[in-house]
């Protein structure tokens, strides 16, 4: 049976070997598929931009029309998937699973009918740990981008889920 869970969420992706990072607090709902397999599905709130020209960070507003970015997480101890879709420019699908190669596109979508640009990786997983019973508390990913044989740099995914 699907039961779900709404609790205070922390994303964060960093790069150790890029000047990369981000952190994303929310709330998600939480649905548990069955005894290790969940749905997590956040709505990314307001975008900060501190590349301002006065260095004041300011709040970057969606155009008008745009919807919210969300963020939907399928995990278990053995595989993550994470998916992001809105707004209509950009979206984006990752597959990890310990020890494997994966695959990770990136659509980027045109203001014309058809204009549709797919970008496609492989990802390596060198590290999938997910913690917590009996819903989950923590996930941590650790995984090497590739663009054919060229490496495009080592990430770390951290998901916190509040109890």
């Amino acid at each position: 049976m699907l039961t779900h869970h709404r609790k205070p969420v922390c994303l964060s992706l960093l790069s150790t070997d890029l000047p990369l990072w981000s952190v994303i607090e929310t709330a998600a709902t939480v649905y548990q598929k069955d005894q290790d397999r969940f749905h997590i599905l956040l709505t990314e709130p307001a975008i900060y931009d501190i590349a301002t020209p006065t260095g004041i960070p300011e709040v970057a507003t969606l155009p008008a029309g745009k919807t919210s970015r969300l963020l939907w997480l399928e995990i278990s101890p053995q595989r993550a998937i994470m998916t992001m879709q809105g707004n209509g420019q950009f979206s984006y699908r990752h597959l990890w699973e310990q020890g494997m190669y994966g695959i990770s596109r990136f659509w980027l979508q045109g203001e014309s009918l058809g204009a549709n640009s797919q970008i496609r990786l492989r990802n390596y997983t060198r590290s999938l740990t997910l913690t917590g019973k009996p819903l989950p508390e923590h996930l941590r990913l650790e995984y090497d981008l590739w663009s054919d044989k060229v490496q495009l740099g080592r990430y770390i995914l951290n998901l916190e889920i509040h109890q």
